[in-house]
């Protein structure tokens, strides 16, 4: 069985070993005598909904031109002082190598980037863009854009309605950050870079529609984005052109740039039994065993479809009524088991995308294996001096809130793993071999120059 886009068909194979899986006393010893270790290994994925992913269908050449421009053009925030890029860069792997992300206002990118005079950090982490174009159900870290209401019907956060041209869930989410004045759009008074005031900012938050198209204004006013969309969007006059036609180039251009699926995991998976040392085979058996890391990261993306409260450290300025706390899928339902949880995300290219969790609170794979390994002890013991000074002063480890995220910490991991250091490096190798060796280096999708005229690349 293979799988292209489309994953949703998925879920109930991802959800189903749940039921049978979360036993204590799980062992990973040698296969079988009637198996060998690839057999054993082939054996265990198969119950896990692990198939191959199919290349994606090639994008409309003209389309994803737009959306290359757009990807990295400053010109569709407020201030013009921040790109989708800017949080998502080609140098870091789709992801910004920063805990918490810095919006609007900061100077500087990836791990360099600084926040601005009066500024505060976004809430959460900056998630890689590699993979997300493979037909996910849920976006964000909350999932709040997702297709809960059926497939091809996207859920938006209240007070938003995606118009019905938006053409999939990426170009969903891409419709929702220059709606945010942290991220993108900027506060009531501000200047742009050349002085001049940011119209967007003066709009009401209860207007969304307005916003998106006082941002498409921005874009038909250039020449050069007039060609580019009467390109891509030949039977659409200029001016009918609306927001969703840039989201929509802006997602086309993100499935054919960054889908990244050729690891050596996915090597083996279709058939090449030396493209996997034994650690990582053994870290395989780990992963979907001992550890039960695959009773969260299961199917296609090993991940993607569920919601944990896996004890991730609280740090950050917080969302909503719980800030300066961040309860996740609980700031959306009152279940308690939403408390502090959070989207499941999937492993491929895991390697490249640190820090990890919500939070960022995690700069390598070794210690997010330590801390799964008793999220108890990781959540009663975090070392905030892995962080950021400014960062770190938003660590929040004090007695209440410990025990109030491990109230509802998932059952899942409420007993320690108890993997030895040599399993923890087993594990270690095999989340390696997620890595598709061309997401190593993404720096060739950057464009030279964008049709604003602003900088790409500062």
């Amino acid at each position: 069985m293979r799988i292209a886009q489309r994953l949703t068909p998925f879920i109930a194979l991802a959800v189903l070993p749940l039921a049978v899986g979360c036993k204590d006393g799980y062992t990973v010893s040698d296969p079988p005598a009637d198996l060998t270790l690839d057999a054993h290994l082939r054996q265990t994925l198969r119950g896990w909904g692990v198939v191959p992913i199919l290349a994606v269908a090639p994008q409309n050449p003209a389309l994803v031109d737009l959306g290359r421009s757009l990807f990295f053009d400053k010109i569709l925030s407020g201030n013009r002082d921040i790109a989708c890029a800017t949080c998502h860069t080609p140098e870091d792997h789709a992801t910004d190598a920063l805990s918490l992300a810095i919006g609007t206002g900061g100077t500087g990118i990836g791990a360099t980037r600084t926040l601005g005079p009066g500024r505060q950090f976004v809430p959460r982490n900056a998630p890689t863009l590699l993979n997300q174009g493979l037909g996910q159900f849920y976006l964000f870290w909350d999932g709040r854009v997702n297709e809960e209401g059926g497939i091809g019907r996207f859920k938006a956060p209240p007070g938003i309605v995606f118009p019905s041209q938006v053409s999939n869930l990426l170009a969903a989410q891409a419709m929702l950050p220059v709606l945010n004045r942290i991220e993108m759009r900027g506060m009531p008074g501000d200047r742009d870079v050349s002085g001049a005031p940011n119209e967007l900012a003066t709009i009401s938050d209860a207007s969304p529609t307005e916003i998106w198209a006082a941002a498409t204004k921005r874009l038909v006013a250039i020449q050069e984005y007039q060609a580019k969309f009467t390109a891509a969007y030949p039977s659409i006059p200029v001016s009918s052109l609306r927001f969703e036609h840039a989201a929509n180039a802006i997602a086309a251009f993100q499935v054919q740039a960054l889908t990244r699926v050729n690891s050596p995991f996915d090597q083996f998976l279709a058939g090449n039994d030396r493209a996997m040392s034994v650690e990582e085979k053994r870290g395989g058996l780990l992963f979907f065993g001992k550890a039960r890391c695959s009773q969260c990261h299961s199917g296609p993306l090993l991940g993607g479809q569920q919601f944990a409260n896996v004890g991730a450290p609280q740090i950050g300025p917080g969302v909503g009524v719980a800030a300066p706390l961040d309860i996740g899928r609980g700031e959306q339902f009152t279940f308690k088991e939403y408390k502090f949880a959070f989207r499941v995300q999937p492993l491929r290219n895991v390697e490249l995308t640190a820090p990890y969790m919500h939070s960022g609170a995690y700069p390598t794979l070794e210690t997010v294996v330590r801390h799964y390994n008793n999220a108890d002890s990781a959540q009663r013991s975090y070392d905030r001096s892995r962080l950021s000074p400014a960062v770190a002063a938003m660590y929040h480890g004090d007695a209440a809130t410990v025990q109030s995220v491990l109230e509802t910490l998932d059952f899942r991991l409420r007993e320690p793993l108890r993997l030895t250091l040599v399993e923890q490096g087993q594990l270690v190798a095999f989340l390696k071999s997620l890595t598709d060796p061309a997401a190593r280096d993404l720096r060739s999708i950057a464009p030279a120059s964008v049709p604003s005229g602003l900088s790409v690349r500062d």
